[in-house]
């Protein structure tokens, strides 16, 4: 079949087009990927150390008596309240004792009841001069001596009652007790056997050390408040987040803080306090605990997963209109509401990507789905060691 030149022509480009159009039909659509606007609200700086949680009280068990350990009326690690009998020491020896001194103070009465008569005695005679003065103050002397050993007796009988009454030990104060230290039978030996310990439970203290920069920043604000940081500084605002990452934050507030700074470490210990209703928080148990740092200032906040790494750098990937993707240097502050604050890179009227980071590269197109950010965000990870990085 024979073609003109026209048509020859006109096939001969067709052709030359077909590679092109073969690769237009198979080249991939820019791949989807979550944007938004960053967060922009007021918002106020934490300031985040590590502490741990101590007992406002903490009690040594011990004896005030020494004898054989005879009872333990408890069980080991459960709560108790003072005044509950936790130990009981043989009695029998202060019982014995305690007769004796009962008895002694019977006869220093019957004594004192007789001297008395004596002394009355011999003043009626003396006023009828049938009594010399001398006899008179013999009866006198006698008199105040049968008095005295009453009160001597008496206060022998009182601390024979008492040592009967430390035979019994009870709880000094409320909260949970440890185990038994020593068993039914052995030898307590007079305020040096720890018999077990006590801590109080609510409420709870937590101690954690402060650097001297941020030392001055929470004392200024002590003293805006009208109180002195070593005395809870008006009773700052605290909040301590626990290692479960499903236990919701625990607020409570500054308590002290120790009046010198540490010539070693250079840093000043606080305390705070916090209530613990449910005896979640234990002593010992680790903590962060974040205070307030700043006044209220407007800040640009991003989800920590839209930050990415660029060799030493953060930066977050924004989108333009036509899809184009580009990288911005941040630097990320601490995190609040869910977020990350970006110190700076940002002024709040880009868009970035928040979801399919791994599918960006710079230069490239993305197809954008857009989504708003809630002011808050209660489903963000945990965070990670070294996220606040640049700041």
């Amino acid at each position: 079949m024979a073609y003109s030149l026209r048509q020859t022509l006109a096939l001969g480009c067709f052709a030359a087009f077909l590679p092109l159009i073969a690769e237009a039909q198979q080249a991939p659509a820019p791949p989807p990927v979550t944007v938004a606007k960053p967060v922009v609200r007021d918002v106020v700086d934490n300031d985040e150390f590590i502490g741990r949680f101590e007992p406002v009280d903490e009690v040594s068990v011990r004896s005030r008596v020494g004898g054989y350990l005879q009872e333990i009326d408890f069980t080991d690690g459960a709560l108790v309240k003072q005044g509950d009998r936790l130990f009981v020491i043989d009695q029998r020896p202060f019982v014995t004792a305690l007769n004796q001194a009962n008895a002694a103070l019977e006869a220093s009465k019957s004594a004192l009841v007789f001297a008395d008569a004596q002394y009355k005695r011999a003043q009626s005679l003396a006023s009828s001069g049938s009594q010399s003065a001398q006899t008179l103050d013999d009866r006198r002397r006698e008199f105040d001596s049968a008095q005295a050993n009453v009160r001597g007796a008496q206060a022998a009988a009182d601390r024979a009652a008492l040592d009967m009454e430390y035979t019994e030990i009870t709880a000094p104060l409320s909260g949970r007790i440890d185990r038994r230290l020593i068993s039914a039978g052995n030898l307590v030996q007079t305020d040096q056997t720890v018999l077990t310990t006590i801590v109080s439970l609510d409420p709870i203290d937590f101690y954690f050390d402060v650097d001297e920069r941020r030392l001055l920043n929470f004392a200024d604000t002590a003293r805006k408040l009208g109180k002195a940081l070593q005395q809870g500084g008006g009773g700052l605002d605290v909040t301590v987040t626990i290692s479960d990452p499903n236990a919701k934050p625990f607020q409570g507030k500054l308590d002290f803080a120790e009046n010198r700074i540490d010539n070693e470490s250079g840093t000043i210990r606080l305390r705070a306090r916090f209530p613990n209703p449910d005896l979640v928080l234990q002593p010992g148990l680790f903590g962060r605990i974040q205070v307030e740092a700043s006044n209220t200032y407007q800040a640009i906040l991003v989800p920590d997963e839209a930050i990415g790494s660029d060799q030493n750098e953060r930066v977050v990937y924004v989108v333009a209109p036509d899809g184009t993707v580009s990288t911005k240097p941040v630097r990320p502050g601490p995190r609040l509401y869910g977020y990350r604050v970006i110190r700076e890179g940002l002024d709040g009227t880009e868009t970035i990507i928040v979801n399919g980071l791994i599918r960006a590269r710079p230069g490239a197109k993305v197809t954008p789905q857009m989504t708003e950010l809630p002011k808050e965000r209660t489903d963000a990870p945990p965070e990670t060691a070294g996220a606040e990085s640049g700041q």
